[in-house]
């Protein structure tokens, strides 16, 4: 039985290679050789970067699979030619091939990641009829070597939005217990003052929003001074790959930080509901209680213990902190000093 070994990335090319291994295992299409095919998968991160070329990376990673028929390396590092996103390398005589997960975008990445693993191992393997790839790549061949790069429109935005997607911004909340705890336990605080019953019941919509808005952009801004994420290029010919980093760290943090924004707001509404006597609200807002007089009250608050979260950011460490904003690749660059 022909064997396929999937190698990948820790985090969410590990998870990606594991949701893949089912589905290969069954006959490739217009396969006659072959019933099927005996799939295998290791999480490593090999120590590559960007810049390494595709035949240093068949060399450091071939050694550890001789025994395989065919070998894929699936890895969260964007990679690029020139400025276009390249999205996969595979030499036919080594049987190997490389995706980078980031060039394929943000939005049905598994999916897409499956189409080409199985045009990866269709060309490699010579059948005659590949697969469609997806996304209307286009497909360079270069001394012996074949690569498959982005499509011209929006390709960068796309890499962009793979980025993202490789570091898995809604992790944010989890990694950083030690920031909720501090972000809940100010809300709760918070929700014992008449002050801010009064005051929830008076801004109105517009003045929380903006409340909300300045809360969410001091806490990206904390996480970013405090714990060091913004990268400066070491050189000139730098720049533009330190604005693409730097975009992903903005737009991780913002998600990350939307997504811990409603947490608290949907946990300080429950506790609002379930302790907050209503004769008592009701006497100090001048109108009887009810339900959109609770949502306000939690809105104003969780804007309060987003700031409040800000400041217990400071209390995680930073390797805890780009833990739970970064893929395994962008914690390495930044332990390399970018």
């Amino acid at each position: 039985m022909p064997s396929i070994l999937l190698i990948a990335d820790p985090g969410a090319p590990a998870t990606i290679a594991e949701h893949l291994s089912d589905s290969l295992s069954h006959p490739l299409a217009d396969d006659t050789e072959h019933d099927r095919w005996r799939v295998s998968t290791r999480e490593y991160a090999y120590p590559i970067d960007e810049q390494s070329e595709f035949a240093e990376v068949i060399g450091t990673v071939e050694p550890e699979a001789e025994a395989e028929d065919v070998v894929i390396y699936l890895t969260d590092m964007p990679r690029r030619q020139g400025t276009t996103p390249v999205i996969a390398d595979l030499s036919v005589a080594d049987h190997f091939g490389m995706i980078s997960i980031p060039g394929l975008g943000g939005a049905f990445t598994e999916r897409r990641v499956r189409d080409l693993t199985r045009t990866v191992v269709a060309e490699v393997t010579h059948q005659p009829d590949t697969p469609d790839v997806p996304g209307r790549m286009r497909r360079i061949e270069d001394h012996g070597n074949v690569h498959y790069v982005a499509p011209s429109a929006l390709s960068r935005l796309r890499l962009l939005a793979g980025m993202v997607y490789a570091n898995r911004p809604w992790r944010l909340v989890t990694g950083m217990s030690k920031v909720m705890m501090a972000a809940f336990a100010t809300g709760a605080v918070s929700l014992a003052y008449p002050t801010m019953w009064q005051l929830s019941a008076t801004m109105g919509p517009w003045r929380l929003s903006a409340a909300t808005v300045l809360a969410t952009v001091a806490m990206i801004a904390w996480l970013v001074v405090e714990h060091n994420l913004w990268e400066k290029p070491p050189a000139t010919g730098d720049r533009e790959r330190a604005v693409l980093y730097n975009a992903s760290t903005l737009v991780t943090l913002t998600i990350g930080v939307v997504v811990f924004h409603a947490g608290v707001f949907i946990l300080l509404l429950l506790t609002a509901w379930w302790t907050i006597p209503p004769q008592m609200v009701t006497e100090n807002i001048g109108h009887p209680m009810d339900f959109s007089s609770l949502l306000l009250m939690a809105w104003l608050v969780a804007a309060i213990a987003t700031l409040g979260g800000a400041l217990g950011s400071g209390m995680e460490d930073d390797e805890a902190v780009k833990a739970a904003a970064y893929g395994v690749r962008q914690r390495q660059r930044f332990d390399r000093g970018n």
